[in-house]
């Protein structure tokens, strides 16, 4: 009997430890609750999975997390890279999103204009103008932090204040409306499927194949477990963090473009509002430590999608917009707990004293 629970415990630490369990969890519990939501309201339990055709294009809960959660995901591949490489946070995505997508649309639009159908320039200057202007912000915090050894949180605080400011400047404090249907392209339909939703996953297979068939994971882990030691390796720790924050001001640059698409407006105000909490938690959710070293791509990914699924449960279970990031944070304090290396000594230390107090039991 006694060999049986032996088995069992160590079944459940080995599924427990697995990678991708935390963010596989809380996918699952997110789903679980909405069953519960739907059961409780006299309807299909399942209709969270319901997936529809509707005037050509899919439709359903999980095709709305998949399309709004798009962004987060594209955000989430970056902040992996730098919380991995510098044992830090960008918080500036969310404002270097808005400012790629006001860049974007002054480019097209012409300076002063508050709206146009006509573009100014050709759609591709306006698109790689915008993601360029997120490298140009990824390679300033990267600078900062690599070559000046400015933390990380507070060399992103300086475009995480101004960057949106900058929008504004750009766009002469208005809100530019670029009515075209090509520019509108990247945040609508490709055939039946959303187009971010083919965005987002077009930088997810370049990310991981880069990753998988390059050693730039394994040196982006290694300046972030020790950076002297890689130094001393033979690694240019710099330029790897570097690099690190110019995909991650890449990612922000993709992300605005497909938000300000969807809107087909450069709203400096709003887009990429409080994106940066949320690119931080998928991270956090995807079973990543926030100290650095080793991560997996994949946690974060299915963490970014979770966190799209939390907030649409959150607004059909009556939460509001504003209150919406109180209950993420809380999830963020949770899990950065989880992780924290005294909670794990001393959940060891009390699954130790479990196992001596069955020890004497039985003797």
């Amino acid at each position: 009997m006694q060999s049986q629970e032996v088995v069992q415990m160590s079944k459940v630490k080995k599924l427990t430890g697995m990678p991708l369990f935390l963010p596989v969890f809380c996918m699952l519990l997110v789903m679980l609750v909405n069953v519960i939501f739907d059961a409780a309201n006299g309807n299909f339990p399942f209709n969270f999975f319901t997936i529809s055709v509707r005037n050509g294009v899919l439709y359903g809960r999980l095709i709305d997390i998949l399309n709004r959660g798009s962004e987060i995901a594209i955000l989430a591949i970056g902040m992996t890279l730098v919380v991995s490489s510098s044992a830090g946070t960008d918080i500036s995505v969310g404002s270097v999103m808005s400012l790629a997508a006001s860049f974007c649309c002054m480019l097209l639009a012409g300076y002063g204009v508050a709206s146009t159908s006509e573009l100014a320039m050709p759609l591709i200057v306006g698109v790689l103008g915008g993601i360029l202007m997120g490298c140009v912000c990824g390679a300033f915090n990267g600078f900062l932090v690599a070559y000046l050894n400015v933390q990380p949180m507070v060399a992103t605080l300086i475009l995480f204040s101004a960057a949106r400011a900058i929008g504004l400047l750009l766009c002469n404090n208005l809100i530019v409306y670029v009515r075209n249907d090509s520019f509108g392209f990247f945040g609508s339909f490709l055939g039946p499927i959303p187009t971010p939703i083919v965005v987002a996953a077009l930088c997810i297979l370049v990310v991981s194949l880069l990753l998988r068939y390059t050693a730039l994971g394994l040196y982006i882990q290694s300046v972030g477990i020790n950076k002297k030691a890689s130094r001393i390796a033979g690694l240019n720790s710099a330029k790897i963090i570097f690099l690190c924050y110019i995909v991650c001001g890449l990612c922000a640059g993709i992300a605005g473009i497909v938000a300000s698409s969807r809107i087909t407006s450069a709203d400096s105000n709003n887009i990429g509002l409080n994106f940066e909490l949320d690119a931080i938690l998928a991270v956090a959710l995807g079973g990543n430590s926030l100290g650095g070293g080793k991560f997996r791509l994949a946690g974060s990914i299915i963490g970014a999608y979770t966190i799209q699924a939390i907030t649409t449960t959150l607004y059909a279970l009556g939460v509001s917009t504003e209150q919406a990031p109180v209950y993420k944070a809380i999830v963020v304090i949770i899990i950065v707990t989880i992780q924290a290396p005294p909670f794990k000594a001393f959940m060891k230390r009390m699954s130790a004293k479990r196992e001596l107090a069955k020890g004497g039991a039985a003797a």
